[in-house]
């Protein structure tokens, strides 16, 4: 096949030539370079939280957020505290319990009681007419994780 493209002239070919060794330079320039600190750093979670037991349910828990749990029976602005911690982790240092952590608690605040999205249950037998709908909606409490404590000393 013969090539339909004009030949282009010598001083647009040696200027390509030149841009892309300058292109290749800085290329293996920044390949030589460290990569940043914060961005190595940012990549390991710092974060601490616990696996905690409630309700039958295990539940991951950090400081300062809000989770909706099955109905626990305390009054709003009530704090509580739950001792069936499974396992801590505290930024490097992680401990698990066999089944429980020894001297771990987490500490909740109760902020509302409220009741979740409804569910439809629909029963139906086929040949026979027989249906039955009915709904649910379960009943939960939202809570604050206000300290994961871990022998009397509070985790960050």
């Amino acid at each position: 096949m013969a090539d339909t493209k004009p030949a282009a002239p010598d001083n647009a070919a040696e200027e390509a030539s030149e841009s892309s060794k300058t292109t290749v330079a800085a290329d293996t320039a920044k390949s030589k370079t460290k990569p940043d600190a914060s961005v190595s750093a940012g990549s390991a979670s710092t974060d601490a939280y616990a696996i905690v037991e409630a309700s039958g349910t295990q539940v991951w828990l950090q400081t300062n957020r809000y989770y909706d749990l099955d109905r626990i029976h305390a009054e709003v602005d009530e704090t509580i505290k739950l001792d069936n911690v499974l396992l801590v982790k505290n930024g490097t240092a992680t401990t698990l319990g066999q089944p429980y952590v020894k001297d771990a608690s987490v500490s909740l605040k109760v902020m509302a009681h409220r009741r979740g999205p409804k569910i439809i249950v629909y029963k139906m037998r086929p040949k026979k007419k027989t249906r039955r709908k009915n709904g649910h909606r379960q009943e939960l409490t939202r809570v604050m994780v206000e300290s994961i404590t871990v022998g009397g000393k509070a985790i960050t």
